[in-house]
C-alpha cells in the first residue's frame, strides 16, 4: 500500500557525503516500511504482527548469510555487509512497531522513554556506526537527540495518534495537569500548561545531545545540526500555535529552511 509521508527532515539529503546517502536511505526504507505496517490502513492487529514477524525472519536470513528475493531486504543486506552494521538495532525497531500495535497508553515518562529507546535511539546508533563515531559520549548524545525527536513528533501528531487510538502523553502527566482524555486537544489553560511542560522537557533533552552535532566532522555534523535545528523549530511552532496542535499541526515549510541553515551554521542556543 503506497503511503504519502510528510517528513520533518530530508532523509539522506545532499548535505551528507555521497557514499553515506545510500546506506542511510536503505536504513530509512526499512524503518519507514515497517512503521507503515504498524500504522497505516485498517489491517487487523494480528495481521500487522504477522507481517512484522516476517520482517524479523528476513533479518535472521541476513544474519545467516542467506540470500533474499525481497528487494528491500536485499538492499538492506548490502548495506549491513558493506558497513558491518549490527542487527540488534533493526530488531529493536521491530519491537517498537509491535508495541505500537498492542500498546496504546503510557503510564509515565519513564515508560515512554523505554519506548523511545526502541523506536528512535536505534536509528541514531546505526548512523553512528556508519560514521564510525561510537564513543560512550557519542552514543549518549545521539540517544538524547533521537529521543527528543521522537517526543517532538509525538507532540506534533497528538491529533493523528488519537485518531489511531493512541495516547503517548503519559497518563501521570494528564492527571497532574488535570486533562482528561476526552479533553485532549481542547487548548484550554490546563492543556496549554501540559503541552508547555512537554515542550520544555523535549527541548532540554535535545539541547543536552546537541553538542554531538558540533563534534561530528564536516557534512555529517552539518546534517545533524540541521536536524537538531529542525526539531527545535517544531517546538517553537508548537508554542506559536499556543499548543493547539490538534487543530494547527506544526510542520516545517520551505520558508523555514533558510532559518534552519543559518542556525546550523551558528552556535546552538536554547
Amino acid at each position: 500500500m503506497p503511503v504519502d509521508h510528510y517528513e520533518n527532515f530530508p532523509v539522506a539529503s545532499w548535505v551528507l557525503p555521497r557514499p553515506l546517502r545510500e546506506p542511510v536511505a536503505a536504513i530509512y526504507a526499512f524503518a519507514r516500511s515497517a512503521d507503515d505496517i504498524a500504522d497505516e490502513g485498517d489491517t487487523a492487529d494480528a495481521e500487522r504482527l504477522r507481517q512484522l514477524d516476517a520482517y524479523a525472519l528476513q533479518l535472521e536470513r541476513i544474519a545467516a548469510g542467506e540470500s533474499t528475493e525481497n528487494a528491500l531486504f536485499a538492499r538492506l543486506a548490502r548495506t549491513i555487509a558493506a558497513h558491518d552494521l549490527p542487527l540488534s538495532p533493526f530488531h529493536a525497531l521491530l519491537d517498537a512497531f509491535r508495541q505500537d500495535v498492542v500498546k496504546k497508553r503510557y503510564a509515565d515518562y519513564e515508560e515512554l522513554l523505554a519506548y523511545c529507546r526502541l523506536s528512535a535511539n536505534p536509528v541514531g546508533r546505526l548512523l553512528l556506526c556508519l560514521y564510525r563515531a561510537e564513543s560512550a559520549q557519542d552514543l549518549a548524545r545521539s540517544d538524547a537527540i533521537c529521543t527528543a525527536l521522537q517526543l517532538i513528533n509525538h507532540w506534533q501528531d497528538i491529533g493523528i495518534d488519537l485518531a489511531r487510538g493512541r495516547v503517548y502523553l503519559p497518563q501521570e502527566d494528564l492527571a497532574r495537569f488535570g486533562v482528561a482524555e476526552a479533553d485532549i486537544g481542547k487548548a484550554d489553560t490546563n492543556w496549554r500548561a501540559l503541552l508547555a511542560f512537554q515542550v520544555q522537557r523535549a527541548r532540554a533533552l535535545m539541547l543536552s545531545g546537541a553538542p554531538l552535532a558540533r563534534t561530528l566532522p564536516g557534512r555529517i555534523g552539518l546534517e545533524l545540526r540541521l536536524i537538531v535545528a529542525g526539531g527545535l523549530r517544531i517546538l517553537e511552532k508548537i508554542e506559536g500555535v499556543a499548543y493547539d496542535v490538534c487543530h494547527h499541526r506544526p510542520q516545517l515549510k520551505v520558508g523555514d529552511w533558510p532559518l534552519l541553515a543559518l542556525r546550523a551554521l551558528s552556535p546552538l542556543r536554547p
